[in-house]
């Protein structure tokens, strides 16, 4: 198999971890969803992260600004804020102001937003993917001068922004990280262009179907490829982020891995396009399945560092509690 860490490359960054929230929006859901983040910080997360959604959760804004006073250390972020919903003027103002809030510990993650069902309901126009790649493009640029509290002048196809001067000013610097995420060669290129932070996500179909491929070894160091291609010499300043979405403690990993085979042989779930077939291996050396016990899964983790480069683990909320203990054991390294 080979490997996206080419001889010369820059020395692995430590490991960090980001522990996601859904924020239910239904009765009592924002006081859990505050607990679920102190939680968090608790067990020792590096971040906790807020998705974007007009469905049944919390707004991420509103909440970054409650949880900014409600923990003390952990890093705050968006996981990841859809473009379309807002314009990038306003969404600067509210993340400087978060930055300021927390006291520094915003990281801001923004997409072109996929969820055409919510931008309907919404009343809000879904661009096809041409568009809004632009659009996320231009937000970028625009949001790059602004959360250093610089003047903005911008004259986008998209967006114009005339003598604006970003405020209040952020207390990181130069500015709070922003990250971006993609799977795709357009996306991933965009994201080398502008991100601090880059999430290598597996790739969908225009459907928005996972790709069963793309959750493999070889596929995700094809994805880092891309990202080190288009970013030449800033390669070495981005963090790679990825999400393990799936957790299962176990003393045998390859029954487990076994019995996952055989449960996707039987039907697969409506979200996802079957273009490959699966072997155990590729269940045990995919970054984002995470099988065995807490010392197999750090190893694995160690694994895919070594193999990609990538550093800043995520997990979803359901498997936070569980991926709890493995933290102590690759913390520091």
């Amino acid at each position: 198999m080979t490997s996206a860490v080419e001889p010369g490359s820059p020395p692995l960054r430590k490991f960090r971890f980001a522990a996601g929230g859904e924020g239910n929006a239904e009765e009592g859901g924002a006081r859990k969803f505050i607990k679920l983040a102190q939680q968090a910080e608790e067990y020792g997360y590096d971040s906790f992260m807020i998705p974007d959604h007009l469905g049944n959760q919390v707004g991420p804004i509103a909440a970054l600004g409650a949880l900014a006073v409600a923990t003390d250390k952990i890093r705050l972020g968006t996981a990841v804020l859809a473009n379309g919903f807002r314009h990038p003027a306003v969404l600067a103002k509210d993340a400087a102001t978060i930055d300021v809030l927390s006291r520094g510990r915003l990281e801001l993650g923004i997409g072109a937003g996929w969820m055409k069902e919510e931008f309907d309901k919404g009343g809000i126009t879904y661009d096809k993917p041409s568009v809004r790649i632009e659009k996320l493009d231009e937000t970028l640029t625009i949001l790059d001068v602004l959360l250093r509290g610089q003047e903005c002048n911008f004259e986008g196809k998209h967006y114009q922004i005339k003598g604006l001067k970003g405020s209040p000013r952020p207390r990181q610097g130069p500015r709070p990280p922003i990250a971006v995420g993609g799977g795709g060669p357009k996306m991933l290129a965009l994201a080398a262009k502008h991100a601090d932070i880059v999430s290598v996500v597996p790739v969908t179909t225009k459907e928005g179907k996972l790709l069963l491929s793309g959750i493999t070894m070889e596929k995700t160091i094809e994805r880092v490829d891309l990202i080190r291609q288009a970013a030449g010499d800033r390669f070495a300043d981005i963090e790679l982020n990825w999400a393990i979405t799936t957790i299962v403690i176990t003393d045998d990993r390859e029954q487990i891995a076994e019995m996952a085979l055989q449960a996707l042989d039987k039907g697969f779930p409506p979200n996802m396009e079957v273009d490959v077939k699966l072997g155990v291996e590729d269940i045990l050396t995919s970054p984002y399945i995470a099988i065995g016990t807490f010392e197999e899964i750090a190893d694995q983790i160690r694994n895919t560092r070594a193999k990609t480069t990538m550093s800043y683990v995520g997990v979803f909320p359901t498997q936070m509690d569980a991926f709890a203990p493995v933290i102590p054991l690759l913390r520091g390294e």
